[in-house]
């Protein structure tokens, strides 16, 4: 889109770092995190990061063209399979040698998950960017049993929601809506299944997508901002910065769906102005704030403006959905 040489010489700079120091030349897959100077910091192997390391590869082989970034792709691919998957859906958490460990990574709310929405959203959404570049069957057949569990697992078709937490066998295990997700759900997974060519099956995610943003917009969204969750029918106001990314995104997604409902698309220009208002930190050089109230005010907890899980991922992939769709 913007074909720029400098952008490109920093991807190719993040990609040699991702090779030569996040993988694990000895026992496969990518490590959590390592240290400024690429010394493995946390060794485990989430499921959740093969998938953003699957991801960010096939980008760059878009963007590159580069066949051994693609070649990698696969083999973590092959590997997630491999180790993460026991047929009912993808495991969670590892160690470096993928022997299974406690999920406390992407587990809350006082209860331990052997199965979560948030992973399987993560690996349709690193196998649909491995589709796009590959047109691989044995990738569509994936991205196929994975909407198979979204549609008769994860979603909830009596609260147009999907669960959160799951055991093994796929009971929720706690009561909450995670607005954010839901929204960023009801684009992400039609943007992967429209990838597919099957009519039949995109007009299902279709449906169930549009269900999912109308609760969302009925149940969260008020004057100009998306609340965060709801914990046993407890809200939380907390305006998050990545959930309000995802709005705009999935508002829009919404809207393009159904040009005759103005709600969606002036919904999410109204998040965008309080993005831009209120979360955008006007300080130069700096990033977006975390979470703030619906007034703007700060809440209680610290949360920094970079860490592991902070980032330009969700804010920086809005900035571009936007250009990319009304461009």
């Amino acid at each position: 889109m913007l074909k720029r040489d400098d952008l490109l010489d920093d991807a190719k700079h993040a990609y040699l770092f991702l090779v030569n120091n996040f993988y694990d030349k000895e026992h496969g897959g990518v490590y959590w995190s390592v240290t400024f100077d690429g010394h493995p910091e946390d060794d485990e192997k989430h499921t959740y990061n093969q998938a953003f390391a699957i991801y960010a590869l096939s980008a760059y082989y878009e963007a590159s063209g580069d066949s051994e970034a693609l070649d990698l792709a696969f083999k973590l691919f092959d590997l997630l399979e491999e180790k993460c998957n026991d047929s009912n859906g993808y495991k969670e958490a590892f160690d470096r040698s993928f022997a299974p460990v406690s999920n406390e990574k992407l587990t809350l709310y006082g209860v331990m998950a052997e199965k979560t929405m948030n992973t399987h959203l993560h690996v349709f959404e690193a196998y649909s960017g491995l589709y796009r570049a590959s047109k691989c069957p044995k990738v569509k057949e994936k991205m196929i049993s994975i909407l198979d569990i979204f549609i008769n697992k994860m979603y909830n078709p009596e609260l147009k929601r999907q669960e959160v937490l799951f055991d093994n066998e796929w009971n929720s295990l706690v009561d909450v809506t995670s607005y954010g997700h839901d929204i960023e759900s009801a684009w992400l997974i039609e943007w992967g299944a429209a990838m597919l060519g099957d009519e039949s099956l995109l007009n299902r995610i279709k449906d169930i997508c549009s269900d999912i943003a109308e609760n969302v917009y009925d149940k969260a969204y008020r004057e100009h901002s998306l609340r965060y969750e709801c914990i046993r029918g407890i809200e939380d106001e907390v305006r998050d910065y990545w959930v309000q990314a995802e709005t705009v995104v999935g508002f829009i997604n919404t809207a393009e769906k159904m040009p005759e409902n103005k709600k969606f698309i002036q919904a999410a220009n109204d998040v965008l102005a309080f993005i831009l208002d209120k979360i955008v930190d006007k300080r130069p050089g700096s990033e977006w704030l975390g979470e703030i109230m619906p007034d703007g005010s700060s809440t209680n907890r610290k949360r920094d403006m970079v860490s592991a899980w902070k980032c330009p991922y969700h804010n920086g992939r809005m900035c571009f959905e936007i250009l990319t769709r009304f461009t």
